[in-house]
């Protein structure tokens, strides 16, 4: 289970650092924008880009923090062989 998740949070960070997953969020946000009047600015319209980003934001807190778990046990590791 450990190598899997390592190879999904590595996988997921190669992506999410990436600029052209910027403009396709940036893309998702002007959309979910310029259909407000057609909703009519409602809760539920207001809810779907909260929930969204709610969520994205809770995984990514965890693959930084496994990503930066990752790279503090590589800088140990190399030390410990200095």
């Amino acid at each position: 289970m450990e190598k899997l998740f390592s190879a999904f949070a590595t996988a997921t960070a190669r992506t999410a650092g990436r600029p052209w997953t910027f403009m396709a969020c940036l893309l998702l946000v002007i959309m979910w924008g310029i259909t407000g009047p057609i909703f009519r600015f409602s809760e539920t319209w207001q809810l779907v880009i909260n929930t969204g980003t709610t969520i994205i934001t809770f995984l990514m807190v965890f693959q930084v923090a496994t990503a930066v778990v990752r790279k503090r046990t590589l800088l140990f590791q190399s030390l410990r062989l200095s």
